[in-house]
């Protein structure tokens, strides 16, 4: 992957920075953002120490002037962007004790307004900058298709990026995809699921080697990626 360029938003833990760490890995220049720049910079570090490229900013996805220098410094990196995981993310509260109902304005409101418009503002800088042959990946998990109590204004989030990445996927030439890497231990869903670095891997094979007809506008799961590589 000495030729890729890699896009990596909410890169300074969890899945982001697992996703990261597996690009450097395989060689590519990877490009991030966090808002957490001292976290970021370790991230960074890590992914030259494992023979990838990297560089990033600080930068926050509800702001679309962030996300255009992003994408304008991945582009100087690597003369275009060939992946962009438009993974950054939160959850104001704990998985399980946020029943819809009690969900304040402010709460829903900047939930949606990074999970889903963050997600939108990502894609949509990125696109100038990605050939036909590019691939968008968005994380995301049962919870958008499968509700359970307690799961409040984050659950309706995923469901509303997964319906983003479908539109984008009708509108565009590039390949736009949503990666279910099952339950991970991160902050947004409370410590509970598997190593986050144990699912970098599902990111570098759907970003490089999945069927693009299997991820374009649809939900490329653990299990997919299991049987796919045993």
């Amino acid at each position: 992957m000495n030729d890729t360029t890699v896009v990596v938003t909410g890169a300074s833990s969890g899945i982001g920075a697992a996703v990261a760490r597996a690009f450097g890995q395989a060689g590519a220049t990877v490009v991030a953002c966090a808002r957490d720049h001292d976290a970021l910079q370790t991230v960074l570090d890590d992914v030259e120490d494992a023979g990838g490229t990297a560089a990033g900013i600080r930068a926050d996805v509800r702001d679309e002037f962030d996300m255009e220098r992003l994408m304008e410094m991945a582009a100087r990196a690597g003369g275009s962007i060939d992946v962009l995981v438009a993974n950054a993310g939160i959850n104001h509260g704990t998985p399980g004790q946020m029943p819809m109902a009690d969900e304040s304005y402010a709460v829903f409101d900047d939930t949606l307004r990074t999970n889903v418009r963050g997600v939108f503002t990502a894609v949509k800088e990125a696109l100038p900058h990605m050939g036909a042959d590019a691939r968008i990946l968005v994380p995301s998990g049962s919870i958008a298709r499968d509700a359970k109590p307690g799961m409040g204004a984050y659950a309706v989030s995923k469901a509303a990026a997964e319906a983003l990445v479908r539109q984008f996927a009708a509108d565009c030439d590039q390949t736009v995809g949503v990666v279910d890497p099952g339950l991970v231990a991160t902050d947004l869903t409370g410590g509970q699921g598997r190593d986050p670095e144990t699912v970098g891997d599902l990111f570098v094979w759907a970003a490089t080697e999945a069927d693009p007809t299997d991820l374009d506008g649809v939900v490329l799961d653990l299990k997919v990626w299991k049987q796919a590589t045993r």
